[in-house]
């Protein structure tokens, strides 16, 4: 039961735990769970992906190995835009070490790029951050307790999309593994002498610092941390898809559409500018004829939609992209009402913590009209509707071992009063049935000045999407919806970067009074480039 729950005697202080010899004969947990892959497997899974590295991956693959082989430690960051192999090393690095019974630990900074990962788990959740990281931050991990074991055997740790997350996170992981390995490692480095490889795109969505300027923004990156200063930084800079494309004509449109959206990521359309600049958009991917804006996104994205929204395989490769919140609940709320088939509705239960409330005269005024209209990103609508067939996302982890994350698409197949069942939808678990209980959630860090808890089903709709929920996700077919300008670094490169060509994007831009647009504005702060 205590392994079915990721759980262990630790975390039960009244228990007395066995030591000595019984202990011995027990072993780690963590580690026997991290030792249970395939030996033989995991060499095919080697031989095949080292075989088709290139050049550039093999130098890269020699250098990190190189540190691992010689446990001296080593900080490096693998920088690269979609699509230059990323997650092919972390596979390949991977596989190298666990088909020789090592422990590599596999780590992203969301949920869905861990689930592309070998063994692959949100760094939060691997290493006990604390939500949020502050300042003088440690994991919630003890000198003597499984999760230091496990560190202390780890030969290398891998920690995709990096750039996401908030430089506190990365110097928590310093001062814990400073700690765990202070009397068995003769290093003075970081990380407690252990071999660290970063990776990701620092031209998509930096760390959200909720109500945080652009200078706050560009400080919380990893690369604005003293970390940065042990970081070696190695670039992949050819695209994978160049290599594998069918013609000649596929491969150009390819390196056209790739340089294009390098150019939008590094802000180096309509130059010079100050990280604001309004960029023309390609005709061939705009949408001007309509009358009904939202309509036109819906059809372009989702051709035919009567005759195939019950198709999985047609759901789970397209979605519309848009800023904000509201815009995503008119889209999902306009497809909806396509559909045939009866709405449920699920209302919510607000609940405020009165213990953090020091005046009395608050909670009068939070009557619960007034909590039922608060919205943030991280927290489920008030009013729910969902019709079975629809695709709905994960607002939370649920069981990461079967690919229920933050960001996991699914298809609702029966609802009930208080649980949901559903498929998942991906290459992976794709039809696997999952159930979805009602549960209490607060915001990570409120916007308000009480702790707000929400019941309700952790899922939204998602025929629509924001911008940065849709971070991680790969699809064929996107419409980007921008009645509005985007307003942070990096969110029209990830839109348009969800898909590999030109062809699986259509984009639609118009003012206030419903006027097409041929142009919009892109935010790039490029001083976050300077140092890498």
């Amino acid at each position: 039961m205590l392994q079915l729950n990721h759980r262990t005697l630790h975390d039960y202080k009244p228990i007395p735990y066995p030591n000595g010899y019984v202990i011995q004969q027990l072993g780690n947990r963590l580690i026997y769970d991290e030792r249970q892959y395939n030996i033989q497997d995991m060499k095919a899974e080697f031989d095949k992906l080292f075989k088709c590295l290139t050049d550039e991956q093999r130098k890269i693959y020699d250098q990190i190995m190189d540190a691992v082989n010689k446990q001296k430690g080593g900080v490096f960051f693998l920088h690269g835009y979609g699509g230059t192999g990323k997650t092919y090393m972390w596979r390949t690095l991977a596989s190298a070490l666990i088909s020789k019974h090592e422990i590599c630990l596999t780590v992203a900074t969301s949920g869905i790029a861990s689930l592309l990962l070998p063994g692959g788990r949100t760094a939060h959740s691997k290493f006990k951050l604390s939500v949020p990281c502050v300042e003088n931050s440690t994991c919630k991990i003890n000198f003597n307790d499984d999760s230091a074991g496990l560190l202390r055997e780890a030969k290398l740790i891998i920690w995709d999309e990096a750039p996401m997350a908030h430089k506190y996170c990365f110097e928590t992981l310093d001062r814990t593994l400073n700690d765990v390995m202070s009397n068995y490692s003769n290093s003075d480095s970081v990380f407690g002498g252990k071999v660290v490889i970063f990776g990701g795109d620092f031209r998509q969505i930096l760390p959200v610092v909720p109500g945080g300027s652009r200078s706050e923004i560009i400080h919380s990156t990893i690369n604005a941390s003293y970390i940065w200063h042990y970081v070696k930084v190695l670039n992949l800079t050819k695209n994978m898809h160049l290599f594998s494309g069918p013609s000649e004509q596929d491969k150009n449109e390819i390196a056209d559409f790739s340089e294009w959206l390098l150019k939008i990521g590094e802000g180096r359309i309509s130059e010079p500018n100050d990280s604001y600049a309004n960029i023309d958009i390609p005709p061939e991917l705009l949408i001007t004829n309509f009358n009904d804006p939202i309509l036109s996104i819906v059809e372009s994205t989702y051709p035919d939609f009567l005759n195939c929204y019950q198709s999985c395989d047609y759901l789970k490769n397209r979605a519309i992209l848009a800023s904000t919140l509201d815009i995503v609940d008119k889209i999902n709320d306009h497809v909806l009402a396509m559909m045939s088939g009866e709405i449920r509705d699920y209302y919510r239960s607000n609940s405020v913590d009165r213990s953090e409330i020091h005046d009395s005269k608050i909670l009068q005024v939070l009557s619960p009209e007034f909590l039922s209209s608060l919205r943030t990103s991280g927290l489920p609508n008030h009013h729910l509707k969902l019709k079975v067939g629809i695709p709905i996302m994960l607002m939370r982890n649920i069981d990461q071992s079967q690919g229920l994350c933050n960001g996991t698409r699914l298809i609702v197949t029966k609802m009930a009063t208080h649980v949901l069942e559903a498929e998942l939808m991906g290459d992976n678990n794709n039809g696997k049935v999952i159930y979805i209980p009602r549960m209490d959630m607060s915001p990570s860090q409120s916007p308000w000045p009480f702790k707000l808890s929400r019941r309700q089903f952790p899922v939204i709709v998602a025929y629509a999407m924001t911008i940065n929920k849709s971070q991680g996700q790969s699809l064929d077919w996107v419409g980007l919806y921008i009645p509005r300008d985007v307003f942070t670094h990096g969110q029209i490169y990830v839109s348009v970067s969800r898909v590999t060509t030109k062809r699986g994007i259509k984009i639609l831009i118009h003012d206030d009074k419903n006027t097409p647009k041929l142009s919009t504005c892109n935010v790039v702060y490029k001083e976050v480039f300077n140092n890498i």
